[in-house]
């Protein structure tokens, strides 16, 4: 007689919630780390705010998503980190070959700039999150050979330029995230989020569009050549 795993029926549900073109849809959009509204997620879906509203509930019950209330407006995000690698794990998975071909110059040029640099929830991904890792790693500041983990050298060159790893909970220092567009892993965890959030708040990068695409500015090519050696080019 065969035991089922006590683990199947949680499971299953999990992958339910997967398991909806609109859910999926909202919850790739809030890997920008922020807050939505529940409209701004309808206008983003392309459905009625009360259909959205359901698939919202949903999502929160299954904890995947946190939400907030302030006055009229309800706000909904990602519940945690662990959730948006597993959203990000996810889309990794789906082939190239599956995605929809552009419907319009616009939409085209948005899709350029996601894959150039974007945020990963709280982290950079694309081309850029690659050539800094790559550069990192280059550097003896990262290694990759058994799992993502920062060298001693790595963990000083952080805080030479003032980049702060404030260690929270059991988040790793380092992790590997299995970049959706460039097929190959960019860094994640707490080095990871520490470096974007830097990035932003110095003006190294700067968001664009309604998405999650970054553009690095002229300020952040001078520092990622001066800090990583990361040629301009590869960051355009």
């Amino acid at each position: 007689m065969t035991t089922r795993d006590p683990r199947a029926t949680g499971l299953a549900r999990l992958a339910g919630l997967f398991a909806d073109e609109t859910r999926a849809a909202c919850l790739l959009a809030l890997l920008d780390g922020r807050a939505w509204t529940a409209s701004e997620l309808a206008r983003h879906a392309g459905v009625a705010a009360s259909t959205l509203s359901e698939h919202l509930s949903r999502l929160v019950a299954g904890g995947l998503l946190a939400e907030e209330r302030q006055g009229r407006h309800r706000y909904v995000r990602l519940a945690d980190a662990r959730v948006a690698q597993l959203v990000e794990d996810l889309a990794a998975q789906v082939a190239p070959g599956t995605a929809v071909r552009p419907r319009s110059l616009r939409e085209s040029s948005a899709g350029s700039a996601m894959a150039r640099g974007r945020t990963c929830y709280d982290h950079l991904a694309g081309r850029l999150g690659i050539a800094v890792t790559d550069a990192l790693t280059a550097r003896g500041l990262l290694q990759q050979e058994t799992g993502f983990a920062l060298t001693d050298t790595g963990v000083a060159w952080f805080a030479s330029a003032g980049i702060g790893l404030e260690r929270r909970g059991r988040r790793p220092l380092a992790r590997a995230c299995l970049d959706w567009t460039e097929r190959r892993p960019h860094l994640a965890g707490v080095a990871g989020a520490a470096l974007c959030r830097h990035a932003l708040d110095t003006g190294w990068c700067v968001r664009i569009g309604s998405e999650r695409a970054v553009k690095v500015t002229a300020a952040g090519e001078q520092a990622f050549f001066e800090l990583l050696g990361v040629e301009s080019a590869s960051l355009r």
